[in-house]
């Protein structure tokens, strides 16, 4: 399990809601998110998780409610700002350019942030720093080696392996990551997962991540927010979390309770 490195806050949510007409998707949520550690989302499908990473990122908008990060509002700001506030964002869809290299995709998301953002068209040769740091990032996930292949050749857990490069290109203080196991065999996840928890540990990079797989959740979170209907039903250490009789009744009436405790 990762351990929190400090206490600070990084975000905060405020009765925050996102409604799309009559459906609340996130109702009223109020969480802190605190600097270092893994910060786990979870609940059943539709509780509003994914609708809760998107209005972190900027995606949308809320309904209503408030946004910080780091003690500055952020409510109405867009995704890009963000972005350069240093707050990464996946998707449980691979975001990347088949077309590409495996290198090209990189130093592309770290162009994208960088003072050369307007000029994508340029050859890459003129911007080493873009590479060199694309390189770095490559190595970090396990893609060294691999540059010059076409993203689109990748096997899907190699492509997920890109993904994380992207972000880790942008040198973002915090990584939210959706779904990031989806698609991947059993065998691969617990080699994904260590690569995350590895990121997580190596320097201030705060990890909120949204994910089905309980053995995942259990044995790396430092914390655990519960989400249900859109609201905030419970929150606390995976120990606190896994004792919670609310929080496995919930689970479609303890459907889910095996595997959250590891049975």
């Amino acid at each position: 399990m990762m351990s929190a490195q400090t206490e600070a806050v990084l975000f905060k949510t405020d009765h925050l809601s996102k409604y799309f007409g009559g459906l609340k998707a996130v109702d009223q949520v109020s969480m802190e998110i605190r600097q270092g550690g893994l910060h786990s989302i979870i609940g059943p499908n539709g509780a509003g998780k994914t609708t809760f990473l998107n209005l972190l990122s900027g995606v949308y908008k809320p309904t209503s409610g408030q946004i910080f990060y780091r003690g500055e509002e952020i409510t109405r700001l867009p995704a890009h700002q963000r972005a350069h506030l240093g707050i990464a964002r996946s998707y449980q869809i691979t975001n990347i350019f088949p077309t590409l290299t495996v290198l090209e995709n990189v130093r592309l998301a770290a162009q994208a942030l960088g003072k050369h953002n307007f000029r994508m068209l340029v050859s890459y040769h003129a911007f080493p720093e873009y590479i060199e740091k694309a390189v770095l990032a490559l190595k970090e996930v396990g893609l060294e080696g691999q540059e010059h292949l076409y993203a689109a050749a990748l096997s899907h857990g190699n492509k997920r392996r890109l993904e994380v490069a992207m972000l880790l290109v942008q040198d973002p203080e915090i990584l939210l990551l959706d779904e990031p196991t989806a698609g991947l065999g059993t065998d691969q996840v617990p080699e994904f997962m260590e690569m995350i928890q590895r990121i997580g540990e190596q320097g201030s990079k705060t990890i909120v991540l949204v994910e089905h797989n309980m053995s995942v959740v259990m044995n790396l979170s430092t914390r655990i927010s519960v989400m249900h209907y859109g609201a905030l039903l419970a929150e606390g250490t995976p120990a606190e979390i896994t004792s919670n009789e609310t929080v496995q009744s919930a689970y479609l009436g303890g459907l889910y309770s095996d595997l959250i405790r590891g049975d």
